[in-house]
């Protein structure tokens, strides 16, 4: 391991000045979820020149590449291209040329992880295995995994890693949890219909904006009451709608939201669960409901040989002290999981704060420290190499 770890080593710092350079390319030129043509247009390109076979148009705007053994097994690696509707802030000599879009998760760095991982798997040899690595578009609407299993890009992966920056974590270290990595999550639209009437005179009317405060406030007491405080459970709503005018009792108001939950036996008893209370409330008031429960992803779950591999790959490039055992799972979701429906895997944390910190996700302040590329990508290839020898031997 030792000998395959120098040469991990040597191999990524001949790349990363290049990989850099790629980063910010990318960085500068954001494409939404669904629309990155030139994002993966460069991966292929930047794969052929590495010697992979390369797919292109895989679910859509997905790029799958494979080297190796043809008849060994195959080990993945997933990364995600699209960037957000975000306005970046951050003064970047590189920020996005595009108004109005931005890199403000990281994914133009997992990019450049999935393409140094491609070159350093290209020089070193792993004769009884086969690799194969997914660039997945659409991760930030939850589309994309399911666009490319649809697909069948996972035919024959005996397993699959990932990897997604992480602000609160410093460069140079690195965040894993066997288990439970991320919550599922879930889109929650609710219609209240009401009655309209005369501002002046309330009582004649069903105020469906008062009635939607009551649904907000009393949801939120259910779950501390009514569900099982050690499983938690977030209903979050980010949008109210509804009313035409300053002294009109408004007929109609819709509430658009998240629900995050940890436990998965849980969530798929959420959607009954919420509609009964939402419409027990309504219908005290004289008012209806009309619930809609989209389901975005199921949680993230790291199996645990999987995880054990690749921290003790990570050994191999840092110290033990900066791998961090992530006490709780993330509430956000993440649609690698709909992937690990079908084969096991497991995803880490990248620290990419630098001296100053990193603003958080999704903000157009979000800048990551450049330097977390080089140890992300030693930790993968590593990790996919030493994925063809028995987990017990490691």
């Amino acid at each position: 391991m030792k000998d395959l770890a120098k040469k991990i080593d040597i191999s990524s710092k001949d790349v990363l000045p290049e990989l850099i350079q790629l980063r910010r390319h990318l960085h500068a030129h954001p494409e939404l979820s669904g629309q990155e043509y030139q994002t993966a247009a460069l991966v292929a390109g930047e794969l052929r020149k590495s010697g992979w076979e390369v797919k292109e148009a895989v679910g859509r705007t997905g790029v799958v590449a494979e080297i190796g053994n043809k008849s060994g097994p195959v080990f993945g690696l997933r990364v995600d291209m699209d960037a957000l509707p975000i306005e970046e802030k951050t003064g970047l000599d590189y920020a996005s040329s595009i108004q109005g879009l931005m890199h403000a998760c990281g994914h133009d760095l997992h990019t450049c992880i999935g393409l140094g991982v491609a070159k350093i798997l290209a020089k070193n040899q792993f004769s009884n295995s086969r690799i194969r690595i997914i660039f997945q578009p659409a991760e930030e609407i939850a589309q994309g995994a399911n666009w490319m299993r649809a697909e069948k890009v996972l035919d024959g992966v005996k397993a699959l890693f990932g990897v997604h920056v992480y602000p609160d974590l410093s460069v140079g270290t690195i965040g894993i949890r066997s288990g439970t990595f991320t919550a599922a999550a879930a889109e929650l639209e609710i219609d209240i219909i009401g009655k309209g009437g005369h501002g002046a005179r309330p009582h004649e009317g069903v105020d469906s904006i008062w009635i939607a405060a009551k649904v907000i406030s009393e949801l939120q007491e259910a779950i501390s009451r009514r569900l099982d405080v050690l499983k938690p459970v977030v209903i979050s709503f980010g949008k109210i709608s509804g009313g035409n005018a300053f002294n009109v009792i408004a007929e109609r108001v819709k509430l658009l939201g998240t629900v995050r939950c940890l436990d998965s036996s849980l969530y798929k008893q959420l959607p009954q669960w919420i509609e009964k209370i939402v419409k027990n409330i309504v219908s005290n008031y004289g008012a209806q409901a009309h619930i809609n429960f989209k389901s975005i992803a199921p949680p993230v779950y790291n199996d645990p040989d999987l995880t054990n591999l690749l921290s003790s790959c990570a050994k191999n490039f840092m110290d033990e002290k900066n791998i961090v055992h992530l006490e709780n799972p993330s509430l956000g979701a993440e649609d690698f999981a709909f992937f690990l429906q079908d084969v096991p895997g497991t995803m880490f944390r990248l620290g990419v704060a630098g001296e100053r910190g990193c603003a958080p996700l999704h903000s157009g302040n979000f800048a990551l420290d450049e330097r977390s590329l080089e140890l992300g990508i030693k930790i993968l290839s590593h990790t996919l190499i030493m994925s063809t020898a028995s987990l017990k031997e490691i």
